[in-house]
């Protein structure tokens, strides 16, 4: 029996001639049956594909028999093997020639036979060079060998080529390469048990490299390659972008509303004046943008906005209740979260609640308002969607789903895995920026400034300046305002002495009734504790965003 077998000595790759042939540059004579053992003339060809072309012929004298195995899995070091795939199988001949259990056998009867196949992931790299490489043993006596070989390049070298028992090799016989490029190779009296090294180098990329190599020295397919570098020095530098972004953000949003400047809150029109806000924005809309949370004080701020607008009544009950009535419905002036402040008020069907009922327990339910609110400043681009389908949810996740499939398909294809793995984190960071960037947008920020100067305004506005016949309307406007900062009593301390009459109507039209004060004291009196009132229904469950 002959065996060969294809090792690789250190990270050199190694190309495995099976005892086959290519077709060399001319045609191998067919040789006679002679007494003396087997004869072998083989013919071998490396593709440009990386593959062996292998053309074979075994003369076997009568009464005698050839075998030859090849195996196809390959031990090369502790821990590494190669692994290579013969297709392409064809006899002619008493010869049979299977592939089973990881051997390519050849079976040669009597007689002349024929083989050809071809010999798949033969080529892998060295530095500098390719390495081809064919160690086989000889389990039988054979008369002679000859054989040729041929390769895409014309520069191949010659680096060894032994022969004989273990621990005691010599130099081959008959070893030479023709001014053509081919390799030829004579070879007789080789005995059982003798051993058959060959060593031959390619020029750099004379064929791809598709050695299967598998184990400790072969990279797996998360293995750290070049690609992979490249892919998470990406991914590195996209997140240090990411930080200075956020770092940026938080600065800005930190000097919001810090400066000096002041808006007039009093508009003026020929004789008359009204009150303004900066872009028309509402006290609710106002207490959140400034704090980036949806406080008890912004809810309290929006009732007596809705009172304000004629939407609500509220009425002092003894010194410790109030009753809010309904006056309007809402309608579609109202925003969302003006309409859910309302309804957790005064259900449909109800026209009229003291505060002592809406104490009840389960009566008010402060998170819907919450909710509504932040989904308010949301949609007008004050703040960033920190939950739901927004722009980058819908990012993260496609960068998350391509990198779970690219990842799945360069682990089973060409390795570079850790490249999907590199896309996966980069979703999954997408995903999580809005958690690490200020509630505000730069929008919001910019309007955050306006209404600190539209506090500061407020602070240096005194009655005075202000029409009698106007001052309970510009009174009771900006009142809501001024309760998102605590400032309703400074507000109200400004204006103690307007007449609520001044207007032709008695007492404040949207607070009753002291329809027969001349002034706000009995309602500095109340005021306060209706608010407190209106903060405590809303307290429950925190406002954070």
């Amino acid at each position: 029996m002959l065996t060969f077998r294809g090792g690789a000595a250190g990270s050199a790759a190694a190309l495995i001639l099976a005892t086959a042939g290519m077709i060399a540059a001319a045609p191998f004579a067919h040789a006679q049956p002679e007494p003396d053992g087997v004869h072998i003339t083989a013919d071998l060809k490396l593709s440009t594909q990386g593959v062996l072309e292998v053309v074979e012929q075994v003369v076997v004298p009568a009464d005698s028999e050839f075998k030859m195995s090849l195996p196809l899995r390959l031990k090369v070091g502790a821990d590494v093997e190669r692994v290579f795939k013969v297709t392409d199988v064809d006899t002619k001949g008493s010869g049979t020639a299977t592939v089973a259990n990881d051997q390519f056998t050849i079976d040669a009867k009597p007689g002349e036979s024929t083989f050809t196949y071809a010999i798949h992931n033969t080529v892998s790299d060295a530095p500098g060079t390719q390495v081809f490489r064919w160690l086989g043993i000889i389990n039988a006596d054979v008369a002679s060998i000859s054989a040729s070989l041929i390769s895409p390049s014309y520069e191949m070298g010659i680096v060894d080529c032994k022969l004989g028992p273990p621990g005691n090799l010599r130099q081959c016989s008959d070893l030479h390469i023709e001014a053509d490029g081919v390799l030829f190779w004579e070879q007789t009296d080789l005995h059982k048990g003798d051993t058959i090294d060959l060593t031959l180098q390619l020029p750099p990329g004379t064929v791809p490299s598709n050695a299967d190599v598998r184990g400790g020295g072969a990279p797996g397919p998360f293995a750290v390659t070049t690609p992979v570098l490249v892919a998470f020095g990406v991914l590195l530098l996209a997140l240090a972008g990411l930080a200075a972004f956020v770092l940026r953000a938080r600065r800005e949003n930190a000097a919001a509303g810090t400066g000096s400047n002041t808006i007039d809150p009093l508009l003026r029109e020929g004789d008359r004046v009204q009150f303004t806000s900066p872009d028309g924005i509402l006290p609710g809309e106002a207490g959140l943008v400034l704090d980036e949370h949806a406080d008890p004080a912004d809810i309290a701020a929006t009732v007596v906005d809705l009172a304000v607008r004629r939407y609500l009544w509220i009425t002092p009950i003894g010194d410790s209740d109030w009753r809010i009535n309904r006056v309007n419905a809402p309608d579609d002036q109202l925003r969302d979260y003006e309409t859910t402040v309302y309804q957790t008020l005064l259900p449909e069907g109800t026209n009229s609640v003291t505060i002592t009922e809406l104490r009840a327990p389960g009566r008010v339910q402060a998170e819907p308002v919450r909710t509504a609110m932040l989904a308010d400043a949301i949609a007008r681009g004050t703040f960033i969607a920190r939950s739901g389908l927004g722009p980058t949810t819908w990012l993260g996740g496609g960068l998350i789903v391509a990198g779970i499939a690219t990842t799945i398909a360069l682990a089973a294809t060409s390795g570079h895995a850790l490249v999907g793995v590199a896309i996966l984190l980069a979703g999954i960071t997408t995903l999580l920026l809005p958690r690490y960037l200020p509630a505000r947008t730069t929008p919001g920020r910019a309007l955050a400034g306006q209404v600190r100067a539209l506090q500061r305004g407020l602070d240096a506005t005194v009655r005075e300046q202000i029409p009698p016949a106007d001052q309970e309307l510009v009174f009771s406007r900006a009142l809501p305002f001024t309760v998102i900062s605590g400032r309703a009593d400074n507000w109200i301390r400004a204006f103690r002495d307007l007449n609520p009459a001044a207007d032709s109507q008695p007492g404040l039209y949207w607070f009753g009734s002291f329809e027969r004060d001349h002034n706000l004291q009995r309602f500095a009196g109340h005021f306060p504790f209706f608010i407190t009132a209106l903060e405590g229904l809303f307290s429950t469950s925190g406002g954070n965003r």
